[in-house]
């Protein structure tokens, strides 16, 4: 399951770093590392959903492990302000009206699966994000997207065609991850 654990406080200050980050638009802002609390050090993959009257108005992160879990998340919070292609950069004044989610990922486990109904019915609705990957091509979906796609094979093909993937590819060459998140929000 999930390996991380964090007490409140450090919780608080994770949502002070991507507070933070929707003030730099520039660039990410530093994060010193050597004042923070050890289990904000660790390597940890994260996601950083910010929504607007809860709407999505960016969203941003990364699959794997590869910097410290406050910086991963200032840096995602400064991306999904100010670099998510779907969205206009973040204006000032949109700072303080956006909510923050951060979802911090557990380790991705291969799905050794035959076909897509091995697939469907491994799946774990409401608990497994999922990462779609053929060739060059790769995607992924967290938990939180099961309450707009409840359907397992709603969800795999949506999933597919955010990979960019055509209706009809066939299933051989795919490669599926599942991971879990631990979802924090803002003022929750």
């Amino acid at each position: 399951m999930h390996s991380i654990e964090l007490r409140e406080a450090e919780r608080r200050l994770l949502f002070d770093l991507a507070r933070g980050a929707l003030e730099h638009p520039p660039a990410p802002p530093p994060v010193e590392e050597e004042r923070l609390p050890e289990p904000l050090t660790r390597p940890a993959a994260t996601f950083v959903t910010l929504k607007k009257e809860e709407q999505l108005r960016g969203c941003i992160g990364t699959l794997e492990a590869h910097r410290p879990l406050a910086r991963d998340v200032a840096h995602n919070a400064w991306a999904a302000a100010f670099r998510d292609p779907r969205f206009p950069p973040l204006e000032r004044e949109e700072a303080t009206a956006v909510r923050i989610v951060l979802s911090l990922l557990g380790p991705a486990q291969p799905l050794e699966v035959e076909d897509e109904s091995e697939l469907l019915r491994t799946l774990r609705p409401g608990v497994d994000g999922l990462i779609l990957s053929c060739g060059a091509l790769r995607a992924t979906f967290l938990p939180a997207v099961w309450q707009d796609l409840p359907d397992p094979a709603d969800f795999v093909a949506a999933l597919g065609r955010k990979a960019g993937l055509s209706p009809h590819h066939g299933f051989g060459d795919l490669a599926f991850w599942r991971y879990t998140v631990l979802e924090l929000e803002e003022g929750a």
